[in-house]
């Protein structure tokens, strides 16, 4: 079953984030302007926001992966609006 995150507020308009393959969720500091999501194979997606206040975009994309991942298999994307303007988010 392939589950996204559907971040709402991104420079591409619903931009997704695969959930699929999680293996971390971390970011370097509480105000850091990154969150990096590992995934099994090696790749990683980073998602660049304004400095964050208290880990609030790192808690709020760990909430909605939570969410999205006990929602039913027929509801593959979960909207989520991060508590800071994105950026940027890029998958390598």
């Amino acid at each position: 079953m392939e589950k996204f995150l559907k971040v709402t507020n991104a420079p591409i308009t619903n931009e997704l984030i695969s959930l699929n393959g999680v293996k971390s969720i971390g970011t370097p500091t509480a105000t850091a302007t990154t969150v990096v999501i590992k995934y099994m194979d090696g790749t990683a997606t980073t998602v660049t926001t304004a400095a964050q206040v208290a880990h609030d975009v790192y808690s709020a994309i760990l909430d909605a992966t939570e969410s999205a991942l006990v929602t039913s298999w027929t509801r593959p994307m979960f909207s989520v609006k991060l508590p800071k303007a994105v950026t940027g988010i890029v998958n390598a």
